[in-house]
């Protein structure tokens, strides 16, 4: 006993056995000894748990039974106390890892029909956006269908960004990350926040200065503040307060090994504090799941801090959570800080965006729908449009045609031949010509091929015509020369990006 609980003999020969337990084990050990003792059972049998005097916890197996008199009376009791603690914290760790494996697991499921979902649903709504513009485009503004059509695109638009919001969770959404001062980006969006929550719920801004670069989408950081403070404000119901705050942050192994899912290094820390009422330790653990949610029917889907998480996650960052029944909650996104040094890029000279143009396209989708807008579209703005709707169609029209192609739109993923692979095969037919991809692809399928490479452009379903045609614009006139500028060097991946979107001159 004295090397498990680490006091002495004579310290422990004047103490009671309660007084070395548990208190969360006192109860139930102290119930089966009385049992034991009245002869209720003939010994007992349990895993408990003894304060060390240096207030560590030791894990141990009890088995007791009592000797008795003549009588029946009990003269005294024979126990056998193995120490299990190494054990026991292998079969704890084991445990906390096999939660965070099914929790991943979950987590790749969703993002397994997220990405299953979101190619065909993005096709269809860009279909359905397409056809919508083209009606208004054909009726007059005050006649009554048109705000029915205006409806039809904004919700659209609503059911894109419930996929976006999966795939966010999932990390599967396609995004455009850049150096950010996220000090000047939190700047910009609180006067949103302050509307999106109410006049009842005070917005405070504190930021440490010369705090460290990140780099990530500026969008994302919107919807990490939007979803933590909507959240928030739902939490106070009433009057109270959220403050945000930015810092620099180290953090060590020890620091690491007490908050899993960490990693050490150099951060930019992100908290989010609200006044709000708190939440148990049940509701802690779910907090991030997908789906899961504390409000009404119909007030929520679930999917707020779901999204935060994935965005976080997706950024090479990790996420605490503090919080108390009645006292409100903290969130701590860590950010990897961004190491930044001078080199060279190139600056786009024409920033022309007229929206008319004269060139020939050759558009290629397998989807009919995604085929006639868009060829209306660029049609109805001057463009000459060769349709096609798979690879080899395409060949065989730029092959046939007598003028000059300037741009190829493509989708990624086609029957018989890739996206990628039929613009290499045009280029050598026409080697002037410029490819602009389109996909409802999630990130990753497409970062596999090769789309998401610096100086390929690309435009994500669903699009409007209005996005489409500024693209296409900016494809077109893509020119430039070289400049100083940055490279980007991630301290966690230790890699370095450099652009490439045209040829740069001079040695980098």
């Amino acid at each position: 006993m004295c090397a498990i609980t680490g006091y002495s003999a004579d310290e422990i020969i004047q103490m009671r056995i309660s007084e070395l337990t548990h208190p969360e084990d006192r109860e139930q050990d102290c119930e089966m000894f009385q049992r034991v003792v009245r002869g209720e059972a003939p010994d007992y049998r349990m895993e408990k748990r003894y304060l060390r005097k240096d207030g560590t916890v030791a894990w141990v197996n009890v088995n007791m039974t009592v000797i008795r008199d003549a009588v029946s009376q009990p003269v005294l009791a024979v126990a056998t106390i193995e120490d299990t603690t190494v054990r026991k914290q292998a079969e704890i760790e084991h445990a906390k890892l096999q939660a965070q494996f099914m929790q991943a697991q979950k987590m790749e499921s969703v993002g397994r029909l997220a990405g299953g979902v979101a190619h065909d649903f993005n096709n269809m709504l860009t279909g359905i956006m397409g056809y919508a513009e083209l009606c208004q485009e054909n009726i007059e503004l005050d006649n009554p269908i048109y705000e029915f059509l205006e409806e039809i695109i904004t919700t659209a638009k609503r059911s894109a960004k419930l996929t976006n919001q999966l795939l966010a969770f999932a990390r599967k959404q396609i995004i455009a990350p850049k150096r950010l001062d996220i000090n000047d980006t939190i700047s910009g969006m609180l006067k949103l926040l302050r509307r999106l929550i109410g006049k009842e719920v005070t917005i405070n801004f504190s930021a440490e200065a010369n705090t460290w670069p990140v780099k990530m989408d500026p969008t994302q950081i919107d919807q990490i503040l939007a979803n933590l403070c909507v959240n928030a404000s739902d939490a106070i119901c009433g009057v109270g307060s959220v403050s945000i705050e930015t810092r620099n942050a180290t953090f060590d192994q020890a620091y690491c090994d007490n908050h899993p899912g960490s990693v050490p290094g150099e951060y930019v820390l992100l908290a989010v504090t609200d006044t709000g009422c708190g939440m148990e330790r049940e509701t802690l653990e779910k907090i991030f799941d997908p789906f899961f949610t504390t409000k009404g029917l119909g007030e929520g889907t679930g999917l707020g801090l779901s999204t935060v998480f994935g965005i976080v996650k997706q950024n090479s960052g990790f996420i605490n959570v503090y919080s108390e029944l009645g006292k409100g909650s903290i969130f701590e996104i860590c950010l990897p800080r961004l190491i930044v040094v001078e080199a060279v890029e190139v600056v786009d000279e024409m920033q022309t965006k007229v929206p008319h143009g004269s060139e020939t396209v050759v558009l290629v989708d397998g989807e009919k729908s995604i085929r006639i807008t868009t060829s209306l579209f660029l049609r109805g703005l001057g463009y000459t449009v060769l349709v096609a709707k798979d690879p080899e169609h395409a060949l065989s029209l730029a092959a046939e045609y007598s003028g000059e192609i300037q741009l190829l739109i493509t989708d990624v993923v086609m029957p018989g031949m890739s996206g990628r692979d039929l613009s290499d095969r045009l280029t050598e037919l026409r080697p002037a010509i410029k490819s602009l991809f389109i996909s409802g692809l999630t990130a990753d399928a497409i970062a596999k091929r090769g789309i998401l490479n610096d100086g390929v452009n690309f435009l994500a379903k669903p699009f409007g015509r209005d996005e489409l045609v500024r693209k296409v614009r900016q494809v077109l006139d893509a020119g430039g020369t070289a400049a100083v500028s940055t490279v980007w060097v991630s301290l966690e991946t230790a890699t370095t990006w450099v652009p490439e979107t045209a040829a740069i001159q001079g040695d980098i």
